[in-house]
């Protein structure tokens, strides 16, 4: 009698694969969990003051915009696309919504008018990127351009000012429950919930499978077109949302409010361990990153550090985030290559 070994089923390698690269990432998601513990204490040992009540509220309002948008954000990088956009649509929300509070609409019709607005904007993109087969880059680059001068247009010099919109809405920007405000509430909420899908689902996954390789995941019968353009719609109603926050935060709106802020929120997601070649990384560390790059802004406040070194310390993040998303890629793959030889 002759002993024969069995190799792994193709699904059982798979999953440990799956598996692999997925505790690679959360022992980054974990590592900036460290980095964020250490910042904070050795800034609350400097200044105890950052730890105060106000200070911590004042981290978590500065975070929730800029994690709501990580999150919309997230998506569209995990597919391997980028959506330049979303600070040019958080303005036009904001102004065109706080344009029509202070004519009398109500807080709910503005809300839904300002998702409205930003999933038409993620339409637009989406349906370029997806159906035209435009680059993403070149189609959002655009677009950017686009909404800020639609934005400008529609305010034609003028300003929206808190006293002219209702108390309802400056009370979703600034209230609480049970001592924790209203905008970081809503965005958990919706972290959790598009956490949840991406991994949860059949479909969510079909997002990393498009990212690790679009081609594979057509042949493999992913509508590709269809889930591209659902990452850019999510983004798209996530940016229109924050708009509206925005407004509600800060009252008094411009024309060019959020401008600069795409290249913050790509900091973010790619700081959190969302890969910019997209096919890994969750939405928890994108909004880990934008907390971040938050304390960190706050840090060098309280420390009495010149702003500028903000943009370097975000700039050299950057830097190192897409080092080690490639050096764990190299890693990682190698070490498939070796499971696969040997089983």
């Amino acid at each position: 009698m002759t002993a024969t070994t069995t190799r792994p089923e193709p699904a059982a390698r798979d999953r440990s694969a799956r598996n692999l690269v997925d505790l690679v990432f959360r022992a980054r998601e974990l590592s900036l969990v460290l980095a964020l513990a250490a910042l904070v204490g050795g800034t609350a040992a400097v200044n105890p003051n950052f730890l105060s009540g106000q200070g911590v509220e004042d981290i978590l309002l500065n975070t929730a915009i800029l994690a709501l948008l990580a999150v919309g954000q997230s998506m569209v990088v995990i597919t391997r696309n980028l959506d330049l956009s979303v600070g040019s649509v958080v303005g036009l929300v904001a102004f065109v919504v706080g344009d029509a509070l202070a004519s009398g609409w109500g807080v709910v019709p503005g809300v839904v008018l300002g998702i409205a607005i930003g999933a038409a904007c993620g339409l637009l993109n989406g349906l370029l990127v997806s159906f035209c087969r435009v680059p993403a880059l070149v189609v959002t680059l655009g677009t950017l351009y686009v909404f800020q001068g639609v934005c400008h247009y529609v305010a034609a010099g003028r300003q929206i000012n808190a006293v002219n919109l209702p108390p309802a809405l400056l009370s979703l920007g600034n209230g609480a429950v049970l001592g924790v405000p209203y905008l970081p509430l809503i965005t958990v909420v919706i972290m959790f919930a598009i956490g949840y899908y991406l991994r949860a689902y059949p479909s969510g996954r079909e997002f990393y499978a498009i990212g690790s390789s679009p081609e594979a995941a057509r042949l493999a019968g992913v509508p590709v077109r269809r889930r591209v353009l659902a990452a850019y719609l999510v983004s798209g109603c996530l940016a229109g949302l924050a708009g509206v926050l925005w407004l509600a935060r800060f009252g008094t709106v411009v024309a060019d409010s959020a401008n600069g802020w795409e290249l913050l929120v790509i900091s973010a997601v790619v700081v959190g361990g969302v890969a910019i070649t997209g096919g890994v990384g969750s939405v928890y560390g994108a909004a880990l990153g934008a907390l971040l790059l938050t304390v960190i802004g706050g840090a060098l406040v309280v420390l009495r550090v010149n702003p500028f070194w903000q943009q370097a310390i975000t700039g050299a993040l950057l830097l190192i985030a897409i080092s080690v998303d490639r050096v764990l890629a190299l890693r990682v793959a190698r070490l498939l290559r070796r499971r696969s030889r040997h089983g």
